[in-house]
């Protein structure tokens, strides 16, 4: 507490500002003698009793004699834990380093007052949670508005008496104690939530690679094939910009984009030979099919996962799912409006679905299936090429070969051979 650069305030001035009755002593005893040794308990239990003992106190004043007269009322009370500044200027700094439980605070001190600490505190929003006791003996109504206006928990009118210092110490300490619980509390909530999410998204997945294998596996292909298209379009969408969600969700989606083929009859899925043209349009339905499996189940889990956590879905629309189905309907659509089974054309195609088949034709041109060899990737590319602008998005396309690198790295990691050796 300063009081102006020409006044002397002595020890027992001071005293007796923060208590009537120590104005009486003599000044010539010791501190320890000239404080009060009451040792009662002056705040009861009101407020949080000895759950809040072990807090931490900050006292914030430039006169050395207040801090241990506000120590030692508090200390009589079973409170042990200080930390005391007497140059302000520090005060924030040691704060952010001592994260105490509540600070005591002067208002008239040299360099930094107790209006512009708060002040200052009001520019950290790490420092809101800390409640500030303002302890002034300048007794103006402007004053005492000032610094609750700028965040303080409450004002102390000088001289203090020892009975209101420590039960407002004590209820501010037990409300702090509470709402540090709450957000205990509240981040466990979130982890919870996080651990759910997690696991729904990893069944959810297993789901995916499961259905995705079967209907491979009905096409006499292998459940690398479906992993390499995901791969595949994982990495075209991310070099059109498209952020890590999408790329996420697209890598599962593509997985599923020919699910489709589990309706179709197995004299016509497993001809090796060339489809007659009524063949053919039946093989073309896998499209339909496909889109048909997964939106109804889109809606399907939605309502599930509702059911099961409504905090952890609350307004998700099973996305991953929605673009499964506009990958199984429009992976065979072509740039130039020749495909099935709308026969849409261009930007009429939905990304998703121009990505898939970008990745599929690749990786079905790489394969050996019944009906071809595999090809060298130099014919691939030759195949691919001449297609840029009739079949496939040109973008979508140079996108695809400017990640060849990294494509052709995913095929030598979910190669053919190393699926069989897994499954084996």
């Amino acid at each position: 507490m300063n009081t102006g650069p020409q006044t002397h305030t002595s020890a027992a001035t001071v005293a007796s500002q923060i208590n009537p009755a120590l104005g009486a002593q003599n000044t010539t005893e010791p501190a320890s003698r000239v404080l009060p040794t009451q040792s009662g308990n002056l705040g009861g239990q009101a407020g949080g009793g000895e759950a809040t003992k072990a807090a931490k106190i900050m006292i914030i004043d430039d006169e050395p004699l207040v801090i241990r007269v506000v120590r030692r009322f508090l200390m009589a009370e079973g409170y042990k834990n200080f930390v005391t500044i007497t140059d302000p200027r520090k005060s924030l700094e040691v704060i952010e380093k001592e994260r105490p439980d509540v600070v005591l605070v002067d208002i008239m001190m040299p360099h930094i007052t107790g209006i512009e600490l708060l002040r200052l505190r009001r520019q950290a929003p790490s420092l809101h949670h800390i409640p500030f006791i303002v302890l002034s003996a300048n007794s103006e109504k402007n004053i005492k508005r000032e610094a609750l206006k700028l965040g303080a928990t409450d004002f102390l009118a000088k001289p203090v008496d020892p009975v209101d210092l420590v039960l407002r110490v004590q209820n501010i300490l037990f409300v702090k104690k509470y709402q540090d619980g709450l957000k205990i509390l509240a981040v466990r909530l979130e982890e919870q939530v996080k651990k759910r999410t997690q696991e729904i998204e990893e069944s959810r997945e297993q789901i995916v690679h499961c259905l995705a294998k079967a209907a491979e596996f009905r096409d006499n292909e292998t459940g690398a094939h479906v992993i390499r298209v995901g791969k595949y379009s994982a990495v075209i969408a991310k070099q059109l910009g498209f952020g890590p969600n999408y790329c996420k969700k697209i890598d599962l989606a593509a997985q599923l984009h020919d699910v489709g083929k589990i309706g179709i009859p197995d004299s016509i899925l497993l001809n090796p030979g060339k489809l007659s043209r009524e063949e053919f349009e039946i093989m073309q339905q896998h499209c339909q099919v496909g889109c048909q499996i997964m939106a109804p189940l889109a809606k399907a889990e939605l309502s599930r996962l509702q059911s099961d956590s409504r905090e952890v879905v609350n307004g998700v629309n099973s996305p991953m799912l929605t673009l499964a189905a506009n990958i199984a309907n429009s992976h065979h659509e072509k740039w130039d409006g020749t495909g099935y089974p709308n026969g849409l054309k261009g930007e009429e195609i939905p990304i998703e679905g121009r990505i898939t088949c970008v990745a599929d034709v690749y990786d079905a041109l790489c394969s050996e299936r019944p009906y071809k060899p595999r090809f060298p990737k130099e014919k691939c590319l030759e195949i691919m090429l001449s297609e840029r602008g009739t079949r496939f998005d040109p973008r979508v396309l140079d996108a695809f070969l400017q990640k060849l690198s990294v494509i052709e790295k995913i095929a030598v990691y979910h190669s053919d051979d190393k699926n069989k050796e897994s499954d084996s």
